[in-house]
């Protein structure tokens, strides 16, 4: 069996954590049994969904590199195949109109509330001809069995059973003639041929349903692994505040795909005691047995120190490139000279393209940047010692780490001082703060001359 997997979000958002993880593990496991990923776009609520929150989406999954086959889907052009299903199951008499207003489902669900029991909807019109019909605008349902019960032999959770009189006789068509999500998605499925359903725990009363729907259209219903949810640190449900947000706002933060990627595949899969996996090593070792059954918590720790592993492995080549695209600024050759030197420095300090990208912009020529008022304090009490220093940089003429740290040395020794005890003003007037990833004599040498004596001059005029 040639296996086949779908991504399926709704455009009513952005491609979140969560959405990010269930397209991963629906790729892996595509690739890992040479088969099929593809992309279903569910766009049949008109109200909520959106061309914009379909372009975040692709933008989502382009980002994270996580490519599917062939064109993507748009659920919304196989309404008609929808209603096609639909009245075959009328014609058969395993669906039926029901003309049951919303303010007598309604007085129902209220009346079971009252009794404590839970509500389980079978319309009397189920075995009523249309001929019987009220002013009401009907809808379709499809009949559920009234005894026994329902199993699904679920790849993460194992056999999950339901009792038969626990689900509704559930609608297919809305009053309007538009499908419901348990229709649309189960038509869609066959007709693409999906052989294993991967989704989040949340869907799983929906597995249900749709076997019904299987069942009654004659269907081969395909294998269903739900994945538990991802809560954040503290075991709460994820929220914004956990890093809820879209996956381009985690590339905005400074993180790369592949971090990302790796991250998601080990939050809630594991391999044995592996943390760093690479993208074949992922597709060679991914199944769905090691998918773990409980709640996954969300960690910033953990995906900045995955983060760091990757910025580590790249070379300064390529990290420039990260950081120029990242800044989406325009450099001279000098100041590129310059981002290239500092990330040569600093490039195993950093957690984040973000942090980097910060650490290096501070050198470009027409950098500013407000100083706080603790570091303002430090510059004022040092600015003598800040004059002496312009014309000590001003003396220098091999521009290069050891020349300038003999200058500043023979100073501080001219003058019984130690270098931190003008080395800190001294940065502050160079980078605008007390703390930066560069030593003093390197952040000179990058600037250069011109622009450290411009730099100090500029403070000392303010102050």
């Amino acid at each position: 069996m040639s296996v086949i997997v779908r991504f399926a979000p709704s455009p009513t958002g952005y491609l979140h954590i969560g959405g990010a993880r269930t397209a991963l593990f629906n790729y892996l496991f595509a690739k890992h049994n040479n088969g099929k990923f593809l992309l279903r776009i569910e766009d049949t609520d008109k109200d909520r969904s959106s061309i914009q929150a379909i372009n975040a989406i692709l933008q989502g999954l382009d980002w994270l590199e996580l490519k599917h086959d062939g064109e993507y889907v748009l659920q919304s052009n196989n309404l008609n195949r929808h209603k096609e299903v639909v009245n075959k199951l009328l014609t058969e008499e395993k669906a039926y109109y029901c003309y049951t207003s919303s303010e007598e489902l309604e007085e129902m669900r209220k009346n079971a509330e009252k009794k404590g029991e839970v509500f389980r909807f079978q319309s009397e019109w189920r075995n009523k001809s249309k001929s019987q019909s009220s002013t009401v605008k009907p809808v379709v349902r499809i009949k559920s069995a009234n005894e026994g019960e329902s199993i699904i032999n679920d790849l993460v959770r194992g056999e999950v059973r339901v009792k038969n009189s626990e689900i509704d006789d559930l609608v297919l068509l809305r009053s309007d003639e538009t499908p419901t999500y348990m229709l649309a998605v189960v038509v869609d499925d066959f007709d693409m041929n999906i052989t294993h359903v991967i989704r989040g725990e949340d869907h799983l009363t929906n597995a249900f349903r749709q076997k019904i729907i299987y069942e009654a259209c004659n269907w081969k219903v395909p294998e269903f692994a739900h994945i538990p949810l991802i809560h954040g640190s503290d075991g709460a449900k994820m929220s914004k505040r956990h890093g809820a947000t879209s996956v381009i706002e985690y590339k905005n933060m400074g993180y790369l795909p592949e971090a990302v990627r790796n991250y998601l595949l080990r939050l809630g899969w594991s391999y044995g005691d592996l943390e760093i996996i690479s993208d074949s090593q992922a597709i060679e070792l991914f199944n769905i047995e090691n998918i773990g059954k409980s709640p996954s918590r969300f960690d910033f720790d953990k995906l900045n120190y995955l983060n760091k592993n990757y910025l580590k492995s790249k070379n300064s080549s390529e990290l420039l490139s990260l950081v120029l695209d990242f800044l989406n600024k325009k450099f001279s050759d000098d100041e590129t000279k310059k981002i290239l030197k500092v990330i040569n420095f600093t490039k195993e300090k950093f957690e984040t393209v973000l942090q980097l990208a910060n650490s290096c912009e501070i050198y470009c020529d027409h950098y500013l940047q407000a100083i706080s008022e603790t570091d303002i304090k430090i510059v004022i009490d040092k600015k003598n010692l800040l004059k002496d220093i312009v014309e000590i940089i001003a003396k220098i003429e091999l521009w290069n780490h050891d020349s300038i740290k003999d200058y500043f040395n023979k100073f501080a020794f001219e003058n019984n001082l130690k270098i931190k005890d003008f080395g800190p003003a001294l940065r502050i007037a160079l980078t605008f703060s007390s703390a930066s990833a560069v030593g003093i004599f390197d952040v000179v040498e990058i600037l250069g001359k011109e622009q450290s004596l411009k730099r100090i001059e500029n403070i000392l005029n303010k102050i």
